[in-house]
C-alpha cells in the first residue's frame, strides 16, 4: 500500500469540472446530524508579523478516511511577494491509520472550500433578486467568494470596499476579466446602500459594518472572523437579524461574530441555526424578502474532509 503526494499543479487539474457544492453540502448535513467526529480547532496565533495557523481534522462516520488539514493565513505576506495563505491536507485510512495521500495544495483547497461555503449560504439565504453583490476586502477570499457565487447566482453587478486603492483597482481589473461589472465604494454605508448580498472577507479585529448601515432584505455572509480576535460586524447586526445561521454552533460559541454578540448578551445561543440543518430541512429560512439574514462562517473540518475526498477520488481515477 503506497502513499501518494500530489502537488498544486496536479490538484488544480483535478479541480477542473469538479462539482464541490454537493459534497460540501453533504458534509454540513452529516455534521449537523451528528454523523461526524470533529474535535475542537487547533490554533496558533502570531503577533509580529500577524498571522494564524488552523489545524482542523476529523472524519465522517460512514467514510473510510480521516483527514487532517493545516492552513495558515499571514496578511502581510503580500509585502513579501508571497501568498497570504498556505497549507496542506493529509488523508489517512480510518481502519488502519495508514497514510493514503498528501495534498500539498498550498492552502488553495481551504480557500476554495471557504468560497463554496459562501456560495451555499447564498443559495439558501440570499434574496431571490440580488440587485448587487457587495464584497468587503480585496484579498484571496474576496476573489474566491465572488468566483464561487457565480455557481449559484446570475448577478454580475458588484461593489467592492477595500482599504488600499491599488489593491482595489487590481481586484476590479482581475474580477472584471471573469465577467463581473465592478465599481469601488468609499464606505460601508455606501456598500450597504447598493448591495443586498454582502460578503465580508477581511482579517479585521474591529467592526467594519454597522447596524445603521444595513437596509431591509439584506443577506450577509461573514467569512473573515474565524479566530477569537477577529471581527467584521457590529454585534447588533446579529441581534436584529431575522435569521442567524452558523456553520458550527460549538465553534461559533468560541470564535467569530457570534461569540462577540453572545459576550454582549445580544443574542441567545438557542436561536442559532446550523447551516447543515438549513440544507437538510428543505424549508426556507428566509421568510420574507425584507428579512435580514446573517451567516457566520468559521470553517468546519467536514469541509476539508469532503473536498479532500473529492479531489483524491478524481486524482486516483
Amino acid at each position: 500500500m503506497s502513499s501518494l503526494i500530489y502537488n498544486r499543479n496536479q490538484i488544480d487539474k483535478a479541480l477542473k469540472g469538479l462539482d464541490l457544492i454537493k459534497p460540501i453540502e453533504k458534509g454540513f448535513v452529516e455534521y449537523s446530524r451528528g454523523n461526524s467526529i470533529v474535535p475542537p480547532v487547533g490554533e496558533l496565533i502570531f503577533d509580529n508579523p500577524p498571522g494564524d495557523v488552523h489545524i482542523k481534522y476529523g472524519y465522517i462516520k460512514s467514510d473510510e478516511n480521516y483527514v487532517i488539514k493545516i492552513a495558515s493565513g499571514f496578511p502581510k505576506n503580500n509585502f513579501l511577494g508571497l501568498s497570504t495563505s498556505h497549507g496542506l491536507m493529509v488523508m489517512f485510512d480510518k481502519n488502519s491509520g495508514y497514510l493514503k495521500c498528501v495534498l500539498h495544495d498550498e492552502g488553495h483547497l481551504t480557500d476554495i472550500r471557504t468560497g463554496i461555503a459562501g456560495a451555499i449560504c447564498a443559495k439558501y439565504l440570499a434574496p431571490k433578486r440580488i440587485n448587487k453583490i457587495g464584497i468587503l476586502g480585496t484579498g484571496i477570499q474576496a476573489r474566491m467568494q465572488l468566483e464561487c457565487l457565480a455557481l449559484v447566482s446570475d448577478c454580475k453587478d458588484v461593489v467592492v470596499l477595500g482599504r488600499n486603492k491599488k489593491n482595489t483597482d487590481k481586484y476590479i481589473d482581475d474580477m472584471s476579466k471573469m465577467g463581473f461589472l465592478l465599481e469601488p465604494v468609499n464606505s460601508s454605508k455606501e456598500l450597504c446602500s447598493k448591495a443586498n448580498l454582502i460578503v465580508t472577507t477581511t482579517s479585521a479585529t474591529k467592526p467594519l459594518i454597522n447596524e445603521g448601515d444595513l437596509r431591509k432584505g439584506t443577506h450577509i455572509t461573514a467569512v473573515g472572523s474565524d479566530t477569537h480576535e477577529k471581527q467584521e460586524l457590529d454585534p447588533n447586526i446579529l441581534k436584529i437579524a431575522d435569521c442567524l445561521v452558523v456553520d458550527s454552533i460549538s465553534q461559533c460559541l468560541e470564535r467569530g461574530e457570534t461569540k462577540k454578540a453572545i459576550d454582549e448578551n445580544l443574542i441567545d445561543k438557542n436561536n442559532l441555526v446550523e447551516l447543515g440543518l438549513v440544507i437538510d430541512s428543505k424549508i426556507s429560512y428566509r421568510k420574507s424578502e425584507n428579512d435580514i439574514t446573517v451567516a457566520d462562517l468559521t470553517g468546519v473540518a467536514v469541509q476539508d474532509i469532503m473536498i479532500t475526498n473529492a479531489v483524491y477520488n478524481k486524482l486516483k481515477n
